[in-house]
Parts: structure tokens; C-alpha cells; sequence
């Protein structure tokens, strides 16, 4: 199957209003692909939406959702309705806090788990579902190195994305004899407006080295039919700032998933 007809008609991406959300968009539509376009910020939503539909000819339609929010999950089932939804991008979760665990409120840090944790697992169990009933379809998690170890300052935020590195590859394993892709898109550090505001906010320059969001949405669509995990800027053999390889944690991915069919079963 070519793109399309693997993970087509329609792709929902979440945090689509900037940065590798805006790239995602753009990078599917070259594709053929129809478009839900999600974020809480409107206006640059529909500003995106007519650009895609002017310059790739497809469907675009957009709605304002807070993604933290408890509802956020039934408003994004509402709005795609009965149009088939064959590509999850969960691209939002970025940690607006910018400050430490105690010094936060706890209410910030709920809502980061709610975005995060409990939203991208209720958006991955009810498009995912559809997907695995159709036999094909694909899911992109876009994470962060944090997920590989706690770091001060951005506690909940490295927790929460290691369980959705965990959850990621489990789901792959899942997933994968039913035609449906999952991936892993681990990210360093990326030149988004948020990545930026936040260095603004704490008086820092803007470091050399960043990824670019076109780059980093043209990899992970590429990487997506090899899940589970890409870690960006290293090769498959790589360990890099991981503490393995893309290649290691597949290969022990797939051994515990072949060492466990006695205790789960083949499905």
C-alpha cells in the first residue's frame, strides 16, 4: 500500500497550531491525506487549514480544544465523527510550567498528566481500536529524551513521557499483527515557538544544533512502519543519549512480547 491507502483517509494531529504539529500537517497533506487539525490556540489553526487546502487540494477542518482538559479525548471523537481516522499524531505535551515539582501548583501538574498520560492513552484506545478493526492505520507518539531519566526541574514531565515511551512499545507489539504501525518519535531539543518562548522566558540564547520541525516530521512519517522507538539524530544501532538503541529495545521488545505468549496468549 502506498501512504494513502496505509494510513489514510484522514489524519487527526494534535498540537497542530505550530512548530512539528504545523510540519506533521503540512508533511501528511503532501501526502494525500485529509486533515483534523487540533490545538487550543484557533487562529492559526485556520490559517494553517487554508494553507494546506489551497496548496494540496485536501480536506481540512479544525477545531479548538484544550487537550488537558478531562472532556478534551469525547471532543476530538465529536468533531472526527464518522470520518475514518487512519493516522494519530500526538504531537502536543509540551511542559509550559518551566519551573520545579514543589514550586509548581499541583494542579499544573495534573493537567500535564492529563495531556500527556490519560489523554494519549484514551485518544490511542479509541482511534487505535477502529485502526486495528480496519487492519491497518498508524499511530505517531511524539516524545521527548526526557522519558529516559528524571531531570530537575521537568520531573512530571520526564515521568510522563517514559510512560508513554513504555506504553508506546507495548502498543506496537499489540498493534503490529493487525497491520497498525506505532511509533515512538523521540525528540532533543527542536526549534518550536514553545521551545523558544521558554528559553526567553529564563534569559537564555537560543542554542546552536536545533532540530527543525520539517526535518523532524519528515523522519518520523518515514520511521513510522519500523517502530517502535526512533531516536532522533541517531542511527538504528545507536545508543546516543539513550541507554540503548532504537535496534536493542526492538529486539528486546519483541523477545519478552515472543517469552510471554504462555502467560497472554497469541493475540
Amino acid at each position: 500500500m502506498d501512504f494513502a491507502e496505509r494510513y489514510g483517509p484522514w489524519a487527526l494531529i494534535a498540537g497542530a497550531s505550530e512548530g512539528t504539529g504545523r510540519a506533521f500537517a503540512r508533511k501528511v497533506a503532501k501526502q494525500g491525506l485529509n486533515c483534523i487539525l487540533i490545538a487550543r490556540r484557533e487562529g492559526p489553526l485556520v490559517t494553517l487549514a487554508e494553507e494546506v487546502r489551497a496548496q494540496y487540494g485536501v480536506e481540512c477542518i479544525t477545531a479548538s480544544v484544550d487537550l488537558a482538559a478531562n472532556d478534551a479525548v469525547d471532543r476530538l471523537i465529536d468533531i472526527a465523527g464518522a470520518r475514518e481516522v487512519g493516522l494519530l499524531i500526538t504531537n502536543a505535551g509540551a511542559d509550559p510550567n518551566g519551573t520545579r515539582f514543589l514550586d509548581g501548583e499541583i494542579g499544573n501538574w495534573i493537567d500535564l498528566v492529563n495531556l500527556n498520560v490519560m489523554n494519549t492513552m484514551r485518544s490511542c484506545h479509541h482511534f487505535g481500536g477502529r485502526m486495528r478493526a480496519r487492519r491497518r492505520g498508524g499511530i505517531i507518539l511524539v516524545g521527548s529524551g526526557a522519558c529516559y531519566g528524571g531531570m530537575g526541574g521537568i520531573a512530571v514531565y520526564c515521568g510522563s513521557k517514559a510512560f508513554d515511551l513504555c506504553f508506546g512499545e507495548g502498543l506496537w507489539t499489540e498493534l503490529r499483527p493487525h497491520g497498525v504501525d506505532v511509533l515512538n518519535l523521540i525528540l532533543g531539543r527542536t526549534d518550536t515557538p514553545a521551545f523558544r518562548a521558554l528559553l526567553q522566558s529564563k534569559g537564555l540564547p537560543v542554542p546552536s544544533g536545533l532540530a527543525s520541525p520539517d526535518d523532524v516530521a519528515e523522519v518520523g512519517l518515514a520511521r513510522l512502519p519500523h517502530g517502535p522507538v526512533h531516536n532522533w539524530g541517531q542511527d538504528e544501532d545507536m545508543s546516543g543519549y539513550a541507554p540503548n538503541s532504537a535496534a536493542a529495545r526492538r529486539a528486546r521488545i519483541l523477545a519478552l512480547d515472543a517469552a510471554s505468549k504462555d502467560v497472554m496468549g497469541g493475540k
